[in-house]
């Protein structure tokens, strides 16, 4: 086991105007790209610019996965208009997976309590309609649909989206951290009630008030039973390590190597 072999088999968090940016430094570090489309990525490029990015990944060997954009996004607004510009905005990044092949899209399922609790229901139908139409598109390419936790104070909503699509491509990214800062509960909680759907991790740490994105091991996650448990339960998710600060990849890579915790190859 070593840090290049665990390079082989993780994504990290890249932004996509970061990764063009730097895309000869990423490729000679051997890092796999999440491509996050956040911002205005997705009107201001070309899908000659984006084919040129996947292009020099491919000829480099390095895999990607797709984090689709969420910020402002609700496409199970109980508003109508918000929820066609969500869609119109997602569509433009499920239009990507043709283009840069990605062994996952992750997104974001957009449920909070305090807004869309009242009018559950509806909701969950507008969501429901809204990620049937984005998993055509992922069926059709055979590239897994991840639903990812991020304001859901627990695991229900996104076992009803999930279970109600019934799709082998409809599967569930859990991030850790979001876990701890946002839903305020233990990995104990969501881990078995996700299990059926698991399909990526989002690692990252946190002190437990603040979404920190700090590497691992540089907060109070209790990473070597959560490596234990999946290793116990022969889990094998996509594994994307999310530290937004410089050195939290590589510390985050090298705490993996010393808890011996090893994903599975990739697909």
């Amino acid at each position: 086991m070593s840090v290049a072999e665990l390079k082989k088999r993780c994504f990290v968090s890249v932004p996509y105007l970061r990764l063009k940016q730097e895309l000869e430094q990423i490729i000679e570090l051997c890092l796999q790209p999440e491509i996050g489309l956040e911002g205005t990525v997705l009107y201001d490029e070309s899908e000659a610019d984006f084919a040129a990015v996947a292009h020099r990944l491919r000829r480099a060997g390095l895999r990607c996965t797709l984090h689709a954009p969420f910020f402002e996004l609700y496409p199970g607004s109980l508003d109508p208009y918000i929820r066609r510009l969500s869609c119109y905005k997602l569509q433009k990044a499920f239009d990507l997976i043709g283009v840069f092949e990605p062994l996952s899209i992750v997104c974001h399922l957009g449920f909070e309590a305090n807004k869309h609790g009242y009018k559950k229901q509806e909701w969950l139908q507008n969501s429901l309609a809204a990620w049937r139409h984005f998993l055509a598109t992922a069926e059709a390419h055979k590239t897994p649909m991840m639903l990812e936790n991020t304001y859901e104070l627990s695991p229900e909503p996104l076992q009803e989206v999930l279970s109600t699509l019934d799709s082998p491509f409809a599967r569930f990214c859990l991030d850790v951290g979001h876990v701890m800062a946002f839903a305020k509960s233990r990995w104990q909680e969501w881990l078995p009630a996700m299990s059926p759907w698991l399909g990526q991790l989002h690692l990252h740490d946190n002190s437990g008030e603040l979404d920190l994105h700090l590497g691992l091991g540089e907060g109070i996650f209790d990473f070597k039973n959560f490596f234990g448990h999946l290793q116990a339960e022969e889990l094998r998710p996509l594994v994307t390590l999310e530290a937004h600060h410089p050195g939290g990849i590589d510390t985050g890579l090298r705490y993996m190597e010393r808890l011996g915790f090893m994903p599975a190859p990739l697909p």
